[in-house]
């Protein structure tokens, strides 16, 4: 089989949660521990750094990321879901896996896994495992699929961990309450492991101080340190960051939630110096700046089109949709016109009451069998007052939206990750053509 062959195999074959949801769930450390035996335990040849959380692990990967590339180290980066190519999920110093690697990885074991029946998520995390050893990384930034206690990911023992925050989200695998959602979250903590939390109040706290206590693990919460001294919006959109250890930085991710990340990232980076990396301000700098040219990061508030001004995020639960509704309500504009889909597992009533009503939308559906039907996200959205048409795909909805606009209207493409990608493969198809 060639590539194209082999990843469709892949996606048939294997549950893939990115695309079924609950059906393709495998709780436990089970299989990783049979597969991490068969490939020869990868992950034990470089050092790791974990990172868990409801919201914001994508964005805080990418920056240690990148800030540790910047310092010299050869960094391994493993997220998920990809958002237009698979290898997006594997990096090594910004570059996406090789073709050709993932078609050695599958031919070598592929066949022996079958008595595990691992999950697509388990068998391409391995991949990513095995590659980074191959290719003699330094340190490998790995982030979980969801939760921590029983995600793949798990069986890991990493230098740090970071857990950003603790919101509502994959609640039928995680737990109705925030308690719940946070015990599978602080899973990752281990002994002696020094864990970095973002954002923590009342019970959840508690949850994690108690998991800490249990583990002798230092805990450090980034909302009571002192690594930002100021974190103001720029003219470029950019946050300006007066920072307590690196001075002052430009952080090239301009979302309002990004304000949180960047407390949580200064105080991993600081606990990284305390674990023995050599993390130099210039390096610090160059990555909070350059973090989607250094490690590939696309979707957080990203900028797609000018006229008029064009933004979609990958956000796609009420703790992303926080900060997200705060940011629509400050733009300047004639007509704000929102693209918008969800997936059916989502609290949607709760993200739908979060979105401005005076808003033009156009509902549309991500190409994956879990996205809510768009007539059907038309109904639930006028129960909360929201108005807007029915368009079957991203990109129809999307041309819809620049159709109607002037220059001085504003879209917003989002509501979840698969509509991001959608639009995104949409927009770099156009590229190419």
């Amino acid at each position: 089989m060639n590539y194209e062959e082999t990843l469709q195999y892949l996606y048939r074959q294997l549950p893939v949660f990115q695309q079924v949801g609950q059906s393709a769930y495998k709780p436990g450390l089970g299989n990783s521990l049979a597969l991490d035996r068969l490939v020869g335990y990868p992950h034990r040849r470089y050092a790791t750094i974990h990172i868990a959380g409801t919201n914001g692990k994508g964005s805080t990967s990418h920056v240690l990321a990148a800030v540790l590339q910047k310092s010299g180290y050869k960094v391994g980066l493993y997220t998920s879901p990809h958002l237009i190519d698979f290898r997006e999920r594997i990096r090594v110093n910004g570059e996406m896996i090789t073709r050709e690697a993932v078609l050695e990885f599958v031919d070598k074991y592929l066949e022996p896994s079958r008595e595990i029946h691992p999950s697509f998520f388990e068998l391409t995390m391995m991949m990513a495992f095995d590659y980074f050893a191959s290719r003699h990384v330094d340190v490998a930034v790995i982030e979980t699929g969801l939760g921590g206690r029983l995600d793949s990911t798990n069986i890991i023992t990493p230098r740090a961990c970071v857990i950003t925050n603790i919101s509502y989200d994959h609640m039928a695998q995680l737990g109705h309450t925030l308690t719940s959602i946070a015990h599978e979250k602080a899973g990752i903590i281990k002994s002696g492991i020094p864990v970095v939390i973002g954002e923590a109040e009342g019970d959840v706290r508690r949850v994690f101080e108690e998991k800490a206590r249990e583990e002798s693990a230092p805990i450090y919460f980034a909302q009571e340190s002192d690594v930002l001294t100021s974190c103001r919006p720029d003219e470029n959109g950019q946050w300006a960051i007066d920072s307590r250890d690196y001075g002052y930085l430009t952080y090239e991710l301009g979302g309002l939630c990004q304000e949180k990340n960047a407390a949580t990232i200064l105080c991993a980076l600081r606990i990284l110096r305390q674990q023995g990396f050599a993390i130099t301000p210039e390096a610090v700098k160059e990555g909070f700046a350059h973090v989607t040219t250094l490690t590939g990061l696309q979707g957080r508030w990203q900028k797609v089109g000018s006229l008029p001004p064009a933004y979609c995020d990958t956000g796609h639960n009420t703790g992303g949709f926080r900060y997200i509704s705060q940011q629509l309500a400050g733009i300047k504009c004639r007509t704000l016109r929102i693209v918008f889909g969800m997936v059916n597992d989502k609290d949607i009533s709760g993200v739908l009451s979060m979105l401005p009503r005076e808003a033009v939308y156009y509902f549309t559906q991500a190409s994956i069998p879990r996205a809510m039907p768009a007539s059907v996200m038309r109904d639930k959205a006028a129960e909360a007052g929201l108005k807007g048409d029915v368009y079957d795909s991203v990109p129809e909805a999307y041309r819809a939206a620049l159709h109607d606009s002037c220059d001085d209207d504003f879209v917003f493409i989002g509501g979840s990750s698969f509509v991001v990608a959608d639009l995104l493969a949409f927009l770099e198809a156009n590229k190419k053509n």
